[in-house]
Order: C-alpha cells, then sequence, then structure tokens
C-alpha cells in the first residue's frame, strides 16, 4: 500500500464533519411537508453522516486524522461531542481496552448475548449522567430557535438510529459468535458498496484488527 499523504487525514475529517454540520443546518430549517419522501431518505442520510461523525472519531483514537497529535485528539473531542456529547478520552481507554483484549471479559464491547440484549448493555456501560445533561441542555438551547419536530427528526433520532448503524454492524456483528483468529473477528465478503453504506468500511473488521493504523477511508484497500 502507498504511503498516505499526511495532510488527507485532516481533509477527509473536516469534509465529514463539514457535511454533517451543512445538512443539519438546511434539515433544521426546513419546511417541510410529512407526505414529502424527501423527509424520510434525509434522515437516513443524516443517519449515516452521524455515523460518519462517529467513524472520524475513532480514526482519532487510531491517531490516523493526523500526524500532529493535538489536531488529531481535536478533531476526536469534537467529533463525539458533536455525536452525542460523548468525552473522547472515555472512549479512547475504552476502545483500546477493545483492542488489547478482544472477544474476553475485560473486552467493553464483548457480546456473549443476543444483539438487543449486548446493546443496552453495551449503552449503558458507554453513555454517563453528565452526557445526558449536556445533550438535554442542547436539546433545550436548540428548540428556542428550532421547530421542536425538525429537531426531533434530524437531529435526535438519526443520531439513534446511527447507533444501530455503528454498533451492530461496525461492532457486534464481527464478534458474534466463534472465529479461528487472533482478533476474535469476521469480515465482509468483498462488496466495497455495501461495506460503506452499512458502516464505513468497517464490515471488514478483521482488516481493521490486524492493521488498526490504516483509516476508515483506506480500509478497502486491504481486502485482497
Amino acid at each position: 500500500m502507498k504511503t498516505i499523504n499526511p495532510h488527507i487525514g485532516i481533509l477527509v475529517a473536516l469534509t465529514v464533519i463539514t457535511c454533517w454540520l451543512v445538512s443539519l443546518y438546511f434539515l433544521l430549517i426546513w419546511d417541510f411537508s410529512w407526505s414529502n419522501p424527501l423527509v424520510y431518505l434525509m434522515i437516513v442520510v443524516q443517519m449515516h453522516l452521524y455515523t460518519g461523525l462517529f467513524i472520524t472519531a475513532h480514526d482519532a483514537m487510531h491517531g490516523t486524522i493526523s500526524l500532529n497529535s493535538k489536531a488529531n485528539n481535536f478533531i476526536g473531542y469534537l467529533c463525539v461531542f458533536l455525536y452525542a456529547g460523548f468525552f473522547y478520552n472515555r472512549l479512547y481507554a475504552k476502545h483500546h481496552q477493545h483492542h488489547q483484549h478482544v472477544h474476553s471479559e475485560n473486552d467493553p464491547d464483548f457480546a456473549p448475548h443476543g444483539f438487543w440484549k449486548w446493546y443496552f448493555r453495551f449503552m449503558l456501560n458507554y453513555v454517563t449522567i453528565i452526557q445526558l445533561v449536556v445533550m438535554a441542555i442542547a436539546y433545550n438551547v436548540l428548540k428556542i430557535w428550532v421547530d421542536e419536530k425538525n429537531l426531533l427528526l434530524f437531529w435526535v433520532l438519526p443520531s439513534l438510529l446511527s447507533t444501530f448503524q455503528l454498533f451492530y454492524f461496525g461492532t457486534y456483528l464481527p464478534h458474534k459468535g466463534e472465529h479461528d483468529n487472533e482478533y476474535h473477528s469476521s469480515t465482509l465478503q468483498k462488496n466495497h458498496f455495501i461495506a460503506f453504506f452499512t458502516c464505513y468500511f468497517f464490515g471488514y473488521h478483521l482488516e481493521h484488527h490486524q492493521k488498526p493504523g490504516i483509516p476508515w477511508w483506506q480500509l478497502y484497500k486491504t481486502k485482497l
């Protein structure tokens, strides 16, 4: 694989953040009709952009956005905070614990149960009271200027839906069951279209664990 230009990581990250921000802005001021099918398409688009925020933060956790650690970590902090008021340092510690103790009792993402039981346990493990307070304050401030139906439909709902996209396709499914490799991970069959739209190529999960220093937008190149 060719050496990656060190500035492209920042460019990709800023592109994802900008797309999310611009899309959200126009959706929040949109005087829409419930009968317009574009409304429901845009919920899906915004969900995917929310997932992109989290995946960008994930790249920051592996130091692949920028060689400058301050710039790298700032983007990580920004993305998880915009995503849902998460605190980057907390997620950073837990994610590296996952890589060090994958598929064991010390793995915070360990999934010995079915999806729904695992999902609620997973969320309780990551979500904090402070985070919920931050999001509640943000919601009540935003609704001063934004129609509440827009806020619920394009800010709250896509964020919640993206947790299923992220944590089903990007965490639960790849580690579900037993696997005959040291990373206890599966991988999607080679299909870059499906891999991108399900979870920014994180269905290629075995490859991610084998080469965690590869950013999401280069992960498809590891698929032989």
